[in-house]
């Protein structure tokens, strides 16, 4: 059956504050009794919303959602300081002491996938199992092939619109280009560039769609979510080059499986390949006619069945 997506379901929400500055939105649905799960939104600078939540049987799942640092309804929103991918892993270790678990699933896509990944090494003993979606790996290559050429060849006049407005000068590093009018420049110049930002991100991740959305209207919302994202990029995600698949062996021997459309134009099929490579017993599923977002068709039913089949998976290894 095509799009056997769970209904939505009502959450409980509340905040954990981590410490000095940052508050993180937090929700939690299903069974609390059932298999703890956690949603790594994306990004960075995303957020969560009701439908992140159907993804997993509510009956065997206690699904966890939250909003990373600075993002969605966490606060103080769009901030940067102390915001950097060692304090989001931390972030969701203090979630799991709060919630009082011991180990849990990591289901996440895009930077998401990168996020697990890197909290995963840092403590493997937490994690029971993983369901990536178009993995990130967070590689000069990785934001390379976005930001500077690869999505360029294939997307020729969007690309014009992206670069256009950044002198010849400075079109060797897009990534500082953009990071230096967002962060340093006026409100009206934040405003432009945060949306040709998003305009191109979005090009390249919903492509394929038949559908096309519509170009969003530029706001303070928007500037604050490109902040984030380019704050991360600008600083190539706070990790050494190469680290997650440098530091693979650091991953628990958990089942493993990664997703990754065919279509998928901003995070490379190749990244999920080598990943799956690298992890012993990892299952490596290849989407045909489908691209980047969680949200499309055969993703969807892809992603409802491996959290399904998980569950027959961590019920035999619990009554071993």
């Amino acid at each position: 059956m095509k799009n056997n997506i769970f209904p939505p379901l009502t959450s409980i929400s509340f905040t954990i504050n981590t410490g000095y500055l940052h508050s993180l939105h937090i929700e939690t649905s299903g069974n609390a009794t059932g298999i703890p799960v956690v949603f790594l939104h994306g990004g960075p600078g995303s957020s969560c919303n009701e439908n992140h939540r159907r993804y997993f049987n509510p009956e065997q799942y206690f699904i966890i959602t939250f909003d990373q640092r600075g993002c969605g309804l966490s606060t103080p929103k769009g901030e940067l300081a102390d915001n950097t991918s060692q304090h989001l892993i931390n972030d969701l270790e203090q979630i799991r002491k709060h919630l009082n678990i011991g180990q849990w699933l990591i289901f996440g896509g895009s930077w998401g996938a990168c996020l697990g990944l890197l909290y995963a090494q840092a403590f493997p003993e937490r994690v029971n199992g993983m369901i990536l979606r178009g993995c990130f790996l967070a590689r000069e290559q990785d934001l390379f092939w976005f930001s500077q050429h690869g999505a360029s060849e294939v997307f020729p006049e969007e690309w014009q619109l992206f670069i256009q407005d950044i002198p010849v000068n400075e079109r060797a590093d897009l990534v500082a280009a953009f990071y230096q009018r967002l962060h340093h420049g006026d409100h009206a110049t934040q405003l432009k560039y945060a949306a040709i930002w998003a305009d191109w991100s979005s090009k390249v991740a919903t492509h394929n769609l038949s559908s096309s959305s519509s170009k969003r209207k530029p706001d303070e919302t928007l500037i604050l979510k490109v902040k984030i994202e380019t704050h991360y990029a600008f600083h190539r995600y706070f990790i050494e080059e190469n680290q997650i698949l440098n530091n693979i062996t650091a991953l628990p021997k958990v089942p493993v499986t990664i997703i990754h459309g065919e279509l998928d134009r901003t995070c490379l099929l190749s990244a999920s390949r080598q990943l799956a490579a690298s992890i012993p017993n990892s299952e490596l599923i290849v989407l045909t006619n489908t691209g980047h977002l969680i949200e499309e068709s055969n993703m969807i039913d892809a992603l409802v069945a491996a959290t399904d089949q998980f569950i027959t998976t961590y019920e035999h290894n619990t009554t071993k």
